[in-house]
């Protein structure tokens, strides 16, 4: 295959006139996936499903109420595509989503079990913080796990 068939992941256009900080600075980083991404070997049926998102994000306007969202949702589109179809993460993906994985699947559970035992419901609160403690743990193996076989992108969009 010669370098001029192959499909180049879409630069997000250059923007300036964002109503906060906060905005701009989650602008920044979501140029900055799309950075990692364009460093990566990623199949083109992913890259072209990658470029419909930021092509739809491209024509969405800053100054428009819903531009967060949209970005948001862009974001969160693009790491749900690269995670299923090419097993590729940014860094602390799984500490995140195990954190409220922790809490739930965990921390309640353990804080009822607390609460029955003690007879007292009072101590449900006490199983949350120790299943979010059993969700980071899990979750940062699994991310180190990522890191070690290179599936980790270099930014965090937490």
């Amino acid at each position: 295959m010669n370098m001029s068939t192959v499909m180049k992941i879409l630069s997000p256009i250059e923007r300036s006139d964002f109503r906060t900080q906060k905005l701009e600075k989650r602008y920044q980083k979501f140029q900055k996936l799309t950075n990692e991404i364009r460093d990566r070997e990623i199949p083109e049926s992913v890259i072209a499903r990658i470029n419909k998102v930021i092509e739809k994000l491209n024509l969405a306007s800053t100054g428009d109420k819903t531009f967060p969202v949209s970005l948001r949702k862009a974001q969160n589109n693009i790491v749900n595509i690269l995670l299923r179809e090419a097993k590729v993460v940014p860094k602390n993906y799984y500490r995140n989503l195990w954190l409220g994985l922790g809490m739930a699947v965990f921390g309640v559970p353990m804080g009822m079990a607390f609460g029955f035992a003690l007879d007292n419901m009072a101590f449900l609160g006490i199983g949350i913080p120790i299943g979010m403690a059993i969700g980071i743990g899990i979750g940062t193996a699994m991310d180190e796990q990522a890191k070690k076989e290179g599936r980790q992108l270099e930014v965090d969009l937490g």
